[in-house]
């Protein structure tokens, strides 16, 4: 999608705080005890409740309104009977569309006391993204988010998952865009430009380098190598300033 009206800003704006206001009172509610179906149905009932439809859903039929990740799981984790327990990695991922625009948004929480290398990897993964928010606007190259991510996760000792993108979004959950790596390439030559809406969604991890399917469904997927993986995404729209930020809660 790229932006040429100040609706069409408004309309991402909108959906963005939805998905962002949902994500945080996700987390707000999480204890240990809790399944991730019940996380989920919160995340339901207030996606419902704006109007709002969820993208995965709508878009390819996933068995939830979110997707929930627990420790091990590091994406498109279906909400269902594992019960949360405290010092679990929970990550929560937010999309959903209202008028015909859509905005997507996740972040990893830990619930409870974790260890502190587990804590520095959280607030890491999101400074990663932030790194990689920067380097949006108008005529800058898409390659630059990766190359900058790559370089500060280089510096503290992280890895970065290689196959799990950024993209672009805005009129569908997945657009181009098709593909934005959030890590270090070489030869690719695109560049971004006034308007065009995209994700940057880093995921960190210490030793994990690629997403691999599991063996009990068709949509959770699991670091190789095994290691803690962090991620965090918000959508962002490129302009001649610099980037904006659509998924802000408020």
């Amino acid at each position: 999608m790229t932006i040429t009206h100040q609706d069409d800003l408004d309309g991402l704006r909108a959906i963005g705080r939805i998905v962002a206001n949902t994500m945080h009172a996700m987390a707000a509610a999480m204890e240990p005890g809790m399944t991730t179906l019940e996380l989920d149905r919160i995340g339901h009932d207030l996606l419902e409740r704006e109007g709002a439809v969820s993208a995965p859903k709508a878009t390819y039929d996933f068995p939830g309104a979110t997707c929930i990740s627990v420790n091990e799981e590091i994406a498109h984790g279906i909400p269902g009977a594992r019960v949360l327990a405290a010092g679990d990695l929970v990550n929560i991922d937010v999309s959903a569309s209202l008028n015909g625009y859509f905005a997507d948004t996740g972040a990893s929480f830990c619930l409870g006391p974790v260890p502190p290398s587990l804590d520095r990897l959280c607030r890491d993964g999101r400074r990663a993204m932030q790194i990689g928010i920067a380097q949006v606007g108008h005529d800058k190259p898409l390659a630059g988010i990766g190359n900058a991510i790559g370089a500060f996760a280089s510096k503290r000792g992280y890895t970065l998952i290689r196959n799990l993108a950024s993209h672009g979004v805005g009129k569908a959950l997945h657009e181009a865009p098709e593909e934005v790596p959030t890590w270090p390439t070489r030869g690719d030559r695109r560049r971004m430009h006034d308007g065009l809406v995209l994700t940057v969604e880093p995921f960190l991890s210490r030793g994990g380098r690629w997403a691999a399917p599991g063996t009990d469904d068709d949509w959770t997927l699991y670091s190789q190598p095994t290691a803690p993986v962090v991620q965090y995404e918000h959508t962002v729209v490129a302009t001649r300033r610099g980037p904006i930020v659509v998924t802000m809660p408020g």
